[in-house]
């Protein structure tokens, strides 16, 4: 159903419906940032239905391949390719890559004053869709999605992430998640700064968010609690540049146990 034809549909707004499958591989990618080389032949393939969680040291390399993938402007891609459903997305803008489905919770996200986090997502959604979201429709499935994650309506007037905690800034990129519906999502130490009832919160709308839209998610974390209660179906250990190690959730346990020195 196009939202131009019924803006007053939240189902209009949040269609939930997917390709079968999507897919971000990511083949042998080399990047730096002022001549200093970070990533170092990293290979990675995230798709639909999976949950894939990245950990390592301080210095690894995990929050570069975010902004690489995302297209910030300060690294540089030196060698290697990412497909995202067989088409290179590393010439693209952040923003053509946005459209294709692509979405980065920030580990610290920034305030943007003046533009009130509701106006902010209808016209990012829009954006996206290209399509006409009316502001009572679109009101309607903003206040469903902050509720669920425990945050008053009243966010929805504020400005983006101005004066909110950590905390709420955490739930703030959650809730841009579940309006924005990306095919693959990528989650840069969301768990950081959270106290216990927030991870909880926020794990529970990534969870909803993942069995709602079948998305591919890539959830970088330093710690094994947010696995707690996030499922993940791949777990990569990240070092100097490259995943060194692979394996089931068992292996993230594994580091909470033991750390690294096994594999650094």
């Amino acid at each position: 159903m196009k939202i131009a034809t019924n803006p007053t549909t939240e189902n209009s707004i949040n269609s939930h419906q997917r390709p079968t499958m999507n897919t971000l591989e990511i083949i042998d990618i080399h990047a730096e940032v002022d001549g200093q080389k970070i990533l170092k032949g990293l290979s990675l393939t995230i798709s639909s239905g999976q949950i894939h969680t990245i950990m390592g040291p301080n210095g690894s390399g995990k929050s570069t391949l975010c902004k690489v993938l995302m297209g910030h402007p300060k690294y540089e891609v030196t060698k290697g390719e990412a497909l995202f459903n067989g088409e290179n997305i590393l010439e693209m803008e952040p923003e053509e890559r946005a459209k294709l489905g692509l979405f980065l919770g920030f580990q610290h996200p920034i305030e943007i004053a003046g533009v009130t986090l509701g106006n902010f997502l209808r016209h990012s959604k829009m954006a996206i869709t290209g399509e006409k979201i009316g502001p009572v429709a679109f009101m309607k499935t903003m206040k469903a999605k902050t509720e669920e994650l425990g945050m008053h309506r009243s966010f929805i007037g504020r400005g983006v992430n101005e004066g909110f905690s950590g905390g709420e800034k955490k739930r703030t990129e959650i809730a841009q998640m579940a309006v924005l519906e990306p095919k693959i999502a990528l989650l840069d130490e969301i768990d950081s700064g959270l106290d216990i009832d927030a991870l909880e919160i926020v794990s529970e709308g990534i969870n909803k968010n993942f069995e709602q839209t079948n998305c591919g998610i890539l959830l970088i974390t330093h710690y094994q609690r947010i696995l707690n209660y996030i499922k993940p179906h791949h777990v990569h250990i990240m070092h100097d540049g490259r995943i060194i190690k692979s394996g089931g959730a068992e292996l993230a346990q594994e580091l909470e146990d033991n750390g690294y020195k096994k594999y650094v």
